[in-house]
């Protein structure tokens, strides 16, 4: 059967198009090297008319498909199993910008096209695609709209789903949903779109996108905050937002250990403000210039730091330095790969309880697990941490996680509860979320959800085991 269904699927794609020896651990091995599987065959269509006859193949097979973009993942959803049944599907030859329509700010774009291209093809157009997240070199449009991508811009412009109008999906038994529409009112039944963004693969194949422009800001102004507290920070944008409105389009929030990993991995990277307890990048977008935009960005600090909400700031000079400033953030991940594995968290609270949150929970976790070191960093501006919990110094981290993730993760997750927040903001499911998923999500929820995979997908063939 097996050699039956290759054989097929190379008459779809062509044989160069399908891989099944050699070294493929491009596609079975995840980002965070945790999660790898052995595909039966990792398979390459070009086009949405080659998805859909490869999925009506896999469907008359009964052999699953692993959707995959850019294998970026975090949470193992986008890797075979180990059992070398199943088919990796790669959407990375789908990576074409079939159109952009200014006058409508939209454009539209393939699943495999990589974000960073997308936004290049944007800017050309002279328009900003809003979407920003540190894997945009990498990560694709599919993946971002499968797992409903963040990223550092969110407080502006929402999630990728609030940055999507329309779809192409190839259904479970192959065939072509074509939702692609530029229409930001379309009130005509149930909201397909919004049932297949957040997804994971599991209900439908999406090969491409509609996706929101906005008109490209005359300026952009970046700075670093110093705060002695999470509470300062939350204060600081609270007069962000009440002062820059719309213009606050970044506000991220490190923590002085998550710098302090950077320094000792990548101590090439400036770090103007060094020591502080916690480290707040500010962005600013304005439509009036450079100049209005700084003014209003220093007189901002400049207020802060007589109120004591902020004891230091530094303020980009140059396009060069403001992009430093953010691939100081940016590179806090990188640093803790270096570091070791760790226990990776990706918590959502209302902004208002993540001060309380953070302290309560660093004291449970030095208590319980005494001299870890707790990696704090994220979207402060929506509310989103990365609250990793590194090993005690010295001790092995794969030892480490391998005996304390599960009651860690039960601690920080169960903190969570009184505040009314989320174990998972923007990383998804997958497989590695999947059993809290279970626990913790309501049973009518968890019961709707299933009536929906087995609706469009009966047979459980599209990257079965992730999510439910």
């Amino acid at each position: 059967m097996s050699r039956h269904l290759l054989e097929r699927l190379r008459a779809i794609v062509g044989a160069s198009q399908v891989l099944s020896e050699g070294d493929l651990s491009a596609w079975e091995l995840d980002w965070r090297r945790r999660w790898r599987g052995h595909a039966l065959a990792v398979v390459r269509p070009g086009s949405t008319a080659e998805v859909a006859a490869v999925v009506q193949a896999c469907a008359e097979q009964g052999t699953a498909i692993v959707p995959q973009g850019g294998n970026t993942g975090l949470v193992g959803g986008g890797v075979p199993d180990a059992s070398g049944t199943q088919v990796l599907l790669s959407l990375q030859r789908l990576n074409r910008i079939r159109a952009i329509d200014a006058a409508n700010l939209t454009m539209t774009v393939e699943a495999g096209c990589v974000l960073q291209a997308a936004q290049a093809a944007a800017r050309e157009a002279g328009q900003l695609l809003p979407l920003s997240l540190a894997a945009e070199g990498s990560c694709t449009i599919g993946g971002n709209l499968a797992t409903n991508a963040g990223g550092t811009q969110v407080l502006r412009w929402g999630n990728a789903r609030e940055l999507c109008l329309g779809l192409e999906a190839v259904t479970a038994n192959g065939e072509v949903w074509d939702g692609l529409t530029g229409l930001r009112k379309d009130n005509t039944g149930y909201d397909l779109r919004d049932l297949l963004i957040g997804s994971e693969g599991t209900l439908a194949i999406i090969t491409a996108a509609t996706l929101k422009l906005a008109p490209l800001p005359a300026a952009t102004m970046t700075a670093l905050a110093a705060c002695t507290t999470l509470a300062d920070a939350v204060a600081l944008l609270q007069q962000a937002r009440a002062r820059l409105g719309a213009g606050l389009t970044g506000f991220e929030v490190m923590n002085a250990f998550s710098l302090a990993l950077v320094a000792t991995h990548f101590p090439a990277l400036p770090q103007p403000l060094r020591g502080a307890p916690w480290t707040v990048l500010l962005e600013l977008s304005d439509i009036d210039g450079e100049a209005a935009a700084r003014q209003r960005l220093e007189a901002l600090l400049g207020d802060a730091l007589e109120q004591g909400c902020v004891t230091d700031a530094a303020v980009a000079e140059s396009i060069a330095q403001a992009r430093a400033l953010w691939h100081l953030r940016e590179s806090i991940p990188l640093a803790q790969a270096e570091e070791g594995l760790n226990v990776k968290h990706d918590i959502a609270l209302p902004v208002s309880a993540v001060p309380a949150y953070v302290e309560a929970t660093d004291a449970l976790l030095q208590r319980h697990f005494p001299g870890v070191r707790l990696v704090n960093f994220g979207h402060l501006g929506d509310g989103n941490l990365h609250y990793n919990v590194q090993a005690p110094a010295g001790q092995d981290g794969a030892a480490f996680l391998r005996e304390h993730e599960h009651a860690i993760n039960a601690l920080v997750f169960d903190a969570l509860v009184p505040h009314g927040g989320s174990f998972s903001a923007e990383h998804g499911i997958g497989a590695l979320k999947r059993d809290e998923l279970a626990a913790r999500k309501h049973p009518v929820a968890l019961a709707m959800m299933r009536a929906i995979k087995r609706a469009l997908d009966p047979q459980n063939l599209l990257n079965p085991g992730r999510v439910l």
